[in-house]
């Protein structure tokens, strides 16, 4: 499955957060996601505090175990997500 992780800071959390996030090394990031997350990509809005996050990964408790170690910090949306294929086939099924 594919994730679409959107976020928005707590108000006055930004520069704690991100200099916690910064002093990460790519080895405690995945160590924080654990080995069932593949992290596609993350996007970062530093002066709005929001941003977004795509990862992959068959086990849902462990995105949200993840998306919880960072819930004191930020207000999280965690949604599943389709690409154009997969879209698609579902469009295609529902014509049927």
């Amino acid at each position: 499955m594919t994730f679409l992780i959107t976020w928005q800071l707590h108000q006055g959390k930004l520069h704690p957060t991100l200099a916690h996030f910064s002093q990460l090394t790519e080895q405690q990031d995945q160590e924080m996601m654990g080995e069932d997350i593949k992290m596609i990509g993350r996007w970062h809005d530093l002066v709005s505090g929001t941003g977004i996050a795509i990862c992959e990964s068959d086990n849902i408790e462990a995105v949200t175990a993840y998306a919880l170690r960072w819930n004191n910090e930020m207000d999280i949306s965690l949604q599943v997500v389709v690409d154009d294929e997969q879209a698609r086939a579902l469009g295609n099924r529902l014509l049927v």
